[in-house]
């Protein structure tokens, strides 16, 4: 990463109203740093290429994740699991569908605009993501605001179901891709 790009931080107090353990938030401290995003290290054309630092913590009894979005437009972003290993997240805007895939270093996972998606660190070791993204897309977060986070928290005894969601069907489990598709220029629009 080059020097002078300084990150995105997100802090506890950003995701105060999103993580299933409040009692973190006095515990820890708002101004804890949950993760660092670096926006625009490289552009292939109007296609952003940026990198996700997750630190592995715990915020309470859940593992750190990101705040979670939706896209308001209609594009797709692809996720590289630089280091460490992640879960990604995934509901649709009724949620109907919920899905979830573990990544380990390597592999590959292609958010569908659909699909809001949240990006967990299920470890204390450090999780590093790197994405491909339009550069014009905006992220949406008040779905996940207005009921105060996922359907399910990844937490030290797993899944547990959010109390603001009304009968959330089960997580479906896929895997994650090996390779880069040849055509991943389109895939993003």
């Amino acid at each position: 990463m080059r020097s002078e790009i300084k990150p995105d931080i997100r802090y506890l107090k950003d995701l105060k109203d999103v993580i299933f353990d409040k009692k973190s938030v006095e515990m820890l401290g708002k101004k804890t740093e949950l993760y660092y995003m670096y926006r625009g290290l490289k552009f292939f054309g109007k296609i952003r290429y940026d990198i996700t630092v997750i630190p592995g913590l715990m915020i309470g009894k859940e593992f750190n994740r990101t705040l979670g979005h939706f896209h308001k437009e209609n594009f797709k972003e692809i996720y590289r699991v630089l280091e460490g290993t992640a879960i990604f997240y995934f509901q649709d805007k009724t949620t109907k569908k919920i899905k979830a895939i573990k990544a380990k270093k390597n592999d590959l996972v292609v958010i569908s605009p659909e699909f809001g998606h949240i990006a967990i660190n299920p470890s204390e070791k450090l999780l590093v993501l790197s994405n491909l993204t339009p550069d014009i897309y905006k992220s949406d977060y008040e779905i996940f605001k207005k009921l105060k986070g996922p359907a399910y928290f990844y937490t030290k005894t797993g899944w547990v179901k959010n109390k603001n969601y009304k009968n959330p069907p089960k997580i479906k489990f896929e895997k994650p891709l090996k390779n880069l598709p040849k055509n991943w220029k389109k895939i993003l629009g």
